[in-house]
């Protein structure tokens, strides 16, 4: 039998050796309900000290009126002191100042000081975003990328990347091209979890052909 795996509507699904929850990793598909967010199953998220309010904490910038969204995906892994820093908090950068006036005085509409409508921000699925890494306005990262610890990471990344650094560049690809278009194709993150769980070795090796004929037998389902 395989691993029985938590819901994804459990908030703190780490349970410890007493029994009691581990208030610092939550699902955050659970704790988060905010317009401008959307996140997977699965994905998680873990802070040396649990915030009380956890979109604030990893997007502070992203305002329930805001215009862009930040999209996650599943099975994505978010380490402390990450942080979101979404189109919303832009200035305008192409006139003599980039003090945004409008702020202030609130009077938005048409207001000169503001920069126009910015990007999504757009994080693939089975992501690993390192501890106190900077994702900027707009950015696009793709499945299954590994962000280092305290990267600023901007632009579009490639699937299957490892990237360091400020301003982030990749390191190395995590597989041949040939494998990575092959999981792109089978996004094991899609199945249903019990064949995720009966297949995880599969999944967390480096065998392409064993993980081929898991997805195979959904397949044939």
């Amino acid at each position: 039998m395989p691993p029985i795996f938590p819901s994804p509507k459990i908030s703190y699904p780490i349970i410890l050796e007493d029994g009691t929850t581990h208030p610092d990793t939550v699902f955050l598909s659970a704790v988060i309900d905010h317009p401008r967010w959307q996140v997977g199953d699965y994905t998680y998220a873990s802070s040396e000290s649990a915030p009380s309010d956890w979109a604030r904490y990893l997007a502070p910038y992203l305002f329930t009126f805001a215009p862009e969204r930040l999209i996650i995906g599943k099975f994505c892994q978010i380490a402390d002191s990450v942080r979101f820093i979404t189109a919303s908090a832009n200035h305008r950068y192409d006139g003599f100042s980039s003090y945004p006036f409008a702020i202030f005085h609130r009077s938005f509409e048409g207001d000169s000081s503001m920069p126009g409508t910015g990007p999504d921000t757009i994080i693939g699925n089975d992501v690993w975003i390192g501890q106190g890494a900077r994702i900027l306005p707009g950015a696009q990262i793709g499945d299954g990328v590994i962000v280092g610890a305290g990267a600023v990471v901007r632009g579009t990344v490639a699937p299957y990347q490892v990237i360091a650094g400020n301003p982030a560049k990749p390191v190395r690809a995590r597989f041949t091209p040939d494998v990575v278009a092959q999981l792109l194709s089978i996004r094991w993150w899609d199945w249903p979890i019990e064949h995720i769980m009966r297949h995880q070795a599969a999944i967390c090796g480096a065998d392409i052909e064993l993980l081929s004929a898991a997805a195979e037998e959904i397949a044939v389902q």
